[in-house]
């Protein structure tokens, strides 16, 4: 996996992109999805596996939000080594490896899930399944270095997008295998993913491109970490992705638990909201490209919160249709968010860029090099959103019975999220451009 590496890559150039840079990053930008969108859903396969586990596992329900839990934790984890693994290895070659690792959990799925099967080799299993979420940070990484600033929200949105889908896609595959073989059958999900696997990854070997301008960078790693708009950005990440991974794993245990659906009638449920968030969050690294992220992302923390009222409501008084109104909503806001706030992430380091005194392609490369470092951090930490969703549905559930309030901790987190986009990025202007030249449209916050 040493072939295909390019030497010279500037994005910002506009005669470079129009003459072949834009067709080449598109190429890579299609193939990236593909396989983000496997990792998606291998991460997220054990949302679709605790509805196949009836009486026969013996597993209760906060044992089932603990298996997803640690799924969600592995993938947090995982997002910060691999965030780095596209400098050291590669762009194309890590996406090769990343996909075919994907073999490991999916084979592993395939022995345990059985009746019989201890809860501590559940725990092994669920956890395997964490690679898939590292699968993000390593694509974001690479395609971020890919694209100029002023297609960066659409770009990284598409990416990001077309990855999350992977979550509907395979919960839509066990409604599928329920409706037509039964829940004895789970088996048969995984039968789907294994060749798809191995796809993914000749895709990426066959199709992909490494950059050989994008190396390791332990001092951008450093500034980045030393900089606050990292953990500020971090912060409103967990408020948007985490909010939407932590609901996609846990809704259909949610149905079951709290409203009494069958497996079947859960998994035909599940699916709607991910796929909505999913397919939004495109168009909300689009908006920010035109309006500033910023504020579609204070507007979007607005309407969550509203929603989640919604929800809280539906909650209390065991309204289904309230409910899944408002929880829908609240997938469709979570992946506006996405969009918006990943766009934020490079605007950022470009406008301190210019207010630096940097111009040219000198404000475009120190941009990229921290909004890359950062973008790490950032999904690692939003991530670990969702496992803190589904622990907090787990103590919900065991100290009454209902999701009641964990609904009120998620109000006041979108609460705190509105005060802080409003109080740091919308109240005050955006670090001002050097007079020498000015920042890019693509720049703003």
């Amino acid at each position: 996996m040493t072939g295909r590496w390019i030497e010279r890559w500037d994005p910002e150039d506009d005669t470079f992109w129009r003459e072949g840079g834009a067709r080449v990053a598109r190429r890579n930008l299609v193939l990236s999805v593909f396989c983000e969108h496997i990792g998606f859903s291998l991460w997220s396969l054990w949302s679709v596996m605790v509805l196949f586990m009836g009486p026969a596992y013996g597993v209760d329900p906060a044992g089932k939000f603990f298996l997803i839990s640690l799924a969600t934790l592995v993938g947090a984890l995982a997002r910060i080594p691999y965030t780095f693994a596209v400098a050291r290895f590669g762009g194309r070659n890590w996406s090769v490896f990343s996909s075919l690792l994907l073999l490991v959990p999916a084979g592993a799925a395939w022995f345990a899930m059985e009746p019989g099967t201890s809860y501590a080799t559940f725990l092994l299993v669920a956890a395997l399944a964490g690679v898939g979420g590292g699968n993000f940070a390593s694509s974001m990484t690479n395609i971020n270095a890919f694209f100029p600033l002023r297609e960066k929200g659409w770009a990284l949105g598409l990416n990001a997008g077309g990855g999350n889908i992977g979550v509907p896609v395979v919960q839509l595959v066990g409604l599928l295998v329920i409706a037509t073989a039964g829940a004895a059958h789970p088996r048969l999900v995984l039968a789907v993913y294994l060749p798809l696997i191995v796809a993914a990854g000749l895709g990426a070997a066959l199709g992909m491109d490494n950059l050989a301008p994008v190396r390791n960078d332990t001092g951008a790693v450093r500034e980045a970490l030393r900089d606050a708009h990292t953990w500020i950005m971090a912060l409103l990440y967990l408020g948007t992705f985490g909010s939407f991974i932590g609901y996609s794993f846990a809704f259909g245990l949610v149905l079951q638990t709290q409203f009494g659906r069958t497996p079947l009638g859960a998994a035909s449920l599940t699916f709607i909201g991910p796929l909505i968030g999913s397919v939004i969050r495109p168009l909300g690294g689009r908006l920010a490209d035109r309006y500033g992220g910023a504020r579609i992302t204070l507007g979007t923390f607005a309407a969550m919160a509203a929603a989640t009222g919604v929800v809280l409501y539906a909650s209390v008084h065991t309204s289904l249709p309230v409910f899944l109104t408002g929880f829908i909503a609240l997938f469709a806001l979570s992946g506006l968010g996405n969009g918006s706030t990943y766009k934020m992430i490079p605007a950022i380091f470009q406008a301190k860029a210019y207010a630096r005194g940097l111009t040219g392609e000198t404000a475009a490369a120190h941009g990229r090099r921290l909004s890359g470092a950062a973008m790490g951090l950032v999904g690692a930490v939003g991530a670990l959103g969702g496992l803190a969703v589904n622990l907090a549905f787990r103590q919900s559930f065991q100290s009454s019975g209902t999701g009641t309030a964990a609904f009120t901790a998620f109000l006041g987190c979108y609460a705190a999220c509105s005060a802080v986009t409003w109080a740091v990025y919308v109240r005050r202007p955006a670090p001002a451009p050097s007079r020498a030249e000015p920042a890019p449209a693509g720049a703003k916050v």
